[in-house]
């Protein structure tokens, strides 16, 4: 950290001038309430300015009338000013009301702020194991000797069967009261971190959408060009570091096997009397990272709806502009119609012709199939008609409600689950069927890398097993794009 770096932040970084604002203690006191211990990521303003005058009511009262003398409107007309960079206020879609939502600079100094407050009880062994667990992941990851790394893995195995081998002889070494305050205290920290930094992938994705419409107001160019640009820049953001690590963690919060697993391992956690009293923020901490994800996910999608809205009033401006052309030609026209000319030009079309080679099909010989009609011999009436009916029919409405059924008491179920309680019936039919439908009470999310198999019996006894993606039902509004294919095993 160079001299002239201090003084450029401390000059104009927005956290630093929090810090040095007047009003400082009202200012962090009160997003802290808002925005981090509330988690929210977006408030109207009118119930905003409510919160804070109730709040002002409150410090006047207790320190007296002038100490703020502003109205609560008045404070965040102030702290949304660019040159102070605290509050973002934005127009969601379809509404005529302000919202707010604090910046990366607010998360930073209110994390700042709580650094300094004094802490009964620091917890460093689990920060230790975490540092000696992620240099060994690195280490291994990056190995790409198979010698080595069998030597690794038989390591794992020599302590996993230790280990075993202490609790079935009835040794069981169990973290004591340190050890767990200390992991649940790495824990939360690490949780409400990760909270806070989606508000700066969030702020960087805007950024980028902000240069994409300042670059479309000002181009004069062929579209193709900006298309080129645009894209490359979206596609290197979606490659790079960041957009990688974010996506993976979008995926891992889209997993229903995921979530519940964390939702049992919170409440086990915290339900442990040395813990004491848990967190209350992280009892919601799941929704609030899923909610902060989608609005990041929101904001990437801006990039695509920029491009079309460009593309749609370039076309209507090229259309205006044949149009015009095409008025002056008729008004021209019109002006020398009863003129005497004799400069007389004809044209073979309306428009131009144009035939590409690559549009010219090759020639195909054609084929001549011999019919032999000269033995024909009359069929047998008496035939077995049964074969018309094997036909296998799976009704979707049977499965579309059974499917409903199951979605009455929870918010999703998996197709595994489903087909345990309710066995297949046709076979490999109706599983494909199951995997095929649309419906808009609910929608079918599938996991493309994993696979799991699905067993039914038919009516003759025989055992079949299919290999099908992981797919879950869930009861929401919507429809999802169903085209995923199912091997059948012997």
């Amino acid at each position: 950290m160079e001299y002239d770096d201090v003084v450029r932040l401390r000059k104009h970084h927005p956290a630093w001038r929090l810090l040095r604002a007047e009003n400082a203690a009202l200012i962090l006191s009160f997003f802290d309430k808002v925005f981090v211990e509330q988690g929210i990521r977006s408030i109207s303003g009118v119930e905003l300015a409510d919160r804070l005058d109730d709040e002002l009511y409150t410090l006047n009262d207790r320190l007296g009338e002038q100490t703020f003398p502003k109205s609560a409107k008045a404070y965040l007309d102030d702290w949304s000013a660019t040159q102070a960079g605290w509050l973002r206020k934005y127009y969601p879609p379809d509404s005529e009301e302000p919202h707010y939502d604090a910046t990366p600079a607010v998360e930073k100094a209110v994390a700042w702020v709580h650094s300094l407050e004094a802490r009964s009880f620091i917890g460093t062994e689990s920060r230790l194991n975490t540092v000696f667990e992620l240099l060994r992941q690195m280490k291994f990851g990056a190995e790409s000797d198979p010698e080595a790394r069998l030597e690794e893995l038989k390591r794992r195995r020599l302590e996993l069967d230790e280990e075993m081998a202490r609790v079935e002889h009835g040794n069981v070494s169990v973290l004591d009261r340190a050890g767990l305050r200390d992991r649940y205290q790495q824990v939360t920290a690490t949780a409400h971190e990760l909270l806070a930094d989606f508000r700066e992938v969030e702020a960087n994705f805007r950024d980028l959408d902000r240069e994409l419409r300042q670059r479309i107001a000002v181009w004069n160019g062929a579209k193709g060009e900006l298309l080129d640009d645009v894209l490359g820049s979206r596609e290197s953001i979606a490659e790079s570091d960041q957009g990688r690590s974010f996506q993976a963690f979008y995926d891992f919060l889209l997993s229903y096997r995921r979530q519940e697993e964390l939702k049992q391992l919170l409440a086990e956690v915290e339900a442990m009397d040395a813990i004491g009293e848990p967190d209350p923020r992280m009892r919601r901490m799941p929704h609030a990272w899923l909610d902060a994800a989608e609005r990041t996910q929101a904001t990437v999608r801006q990039l695509s709806e920029q491009l079309r809205r460009f593309l749609d009033d370039r076309v209507w401006s090229e259309d205006r502009r044949v149009m015009e052309l095409m008025s002056g030609i008729e008004a021209r026209a019109a002006t020398l119609r009863d003129m005497p000319v004799d400069l007389v030009t004809e044209i073979d079309a309306m428009a131009p012709t144009f035939t590409l080679p690559m549009e010219r099909p090759l020639y195909t010989p054609v084929t001549r199939t011999p019919i032999d009609s000269s033995d024909i011999q009359a069929g047998d009436e008496e035939f077995a008609a049964s074969a018309l009916y094997e036909a296998v029919y799976v009704d979707p409405a049977r499965l579309t409600a059974t499917v409903e059924r199951a979605l009455e008491d929870q918010a999703q179920v998996s197709l595994s689950e489903l087909v345990r309680v309710v066995p297949l019936e046709q076979g490999l039919a109706e599983l494909v069927a199951y995997l095929a439908l649309s419906s808009d009470t609910f929608t079918v999310v599938f996991d493309d890398v994993r696979t799991e198999n699905i067993t039914w019996t038919d009516p003759d006894g025989i055992e079949h097993t299919a290999l099908a993606p992981i797919a879950t039902f869930v009861r929401a509004s919507g429809s999802a794009t169903l085209a995923h294919a199912v091997s059948e095993e012997p």
